[in-house]
C-alpha cells in the first residue's frame, strides 16, 4: 500500500554553513566595522548579538536571508527571548525538529477534513499517510504545501 512521512527535519550541516555565510557578510558589511556585533550557533540554535536595536534586526535579516540561500526555510527558527546583557542586546532563536503532537494532530485533522481517500496516523515525531492510490497521496502532498503552518514540512520515505 503506497505510504509516505510528513517529517519537519532540518539539515543542520547546512545550517552550520547559513550561519558561517552570515558571520562572513556581517565582517563585510561597512555598517558593522568597529561594532561589537555577532552571530553564534550552539547546539540549541542561534544566538545573535549587537550594541543598538536597530542592528540586532540588521543582523537578523542578515541571518534569515543566509538561511534562504542555503535553502533553508525561516520558520525553522523560532525567537526564544529577547535579552540585554551590559552593553549588548542579544536574540536567541531555537531550532525547530521535529513535529510537536498539537501540530501532528493538526495535520492528521486537515487530512481527515479533505475528506480524501487516505488514512493518517501519528508515529511519534512524523505523521504517516497510506492509501490506495498513489494520485490521493500526491494531492494530500499538494493540501498541505498549500496550508498556511507554523512548520516547515518536508514529505519523505514515499513507497508505491
Amino acid at each position: 500500500m503506497p505510504s509516505f512521512d510528513i517529517v519537519s527535519e532540518i539539515d543542520m550541516h547546512e545550517v552550520t554553513n547559513a550561519v558561517d555565510k552570515a558571520k562572513k557578510d556581517l565582517g563585510n558589511r561597512w555598517d558593522f566595522k568597529n561594532v561589537d556585533a555577532d552571530i553564534e550557533m550552539d547546539d540549541k540554535g542561534v544566538t545573535v548579538s549587537a550594541e543598538q536595536e536597530f542592528q540586532l534586526e540588521q543582523l537578523i535579516d542578515i541571518l534569515r536571508m543566509a538561511f534562504a540561500s542555503r535553502d533553508i526555510d525561516g520558520r525553522a527558527l523560532a525567537e526564544n527571548g529577547e535579552s540585554k546583557s551590559g552593553k549588548l542586546i542579544k536574540q536567541h532563536f531555537v531550532l525547530k525538529q521535529g513535529l510537536e503532537t498539537d501540530m501532528a494532530k493538526k495535520i492528521v485533522k486537515l487530512i481527515k477534513e479533505a475528506k480524501l481517500k487516505v488514512q493518517s496516523s501519528i508515529q511519534g515525531d512524523k505523521v504517516r499517510v497510506t492509501g490506495k492510490k498513489r494520485d490521493d497521496l500526491q494531492t494530500a502532498i499538494a493540501l498541505l504545501r498549500e496550508t498556511e503552518l507554523d512548520v516547515p514540512l518536508q514529505f519523505n520515505n514515499f513507497r508505491d
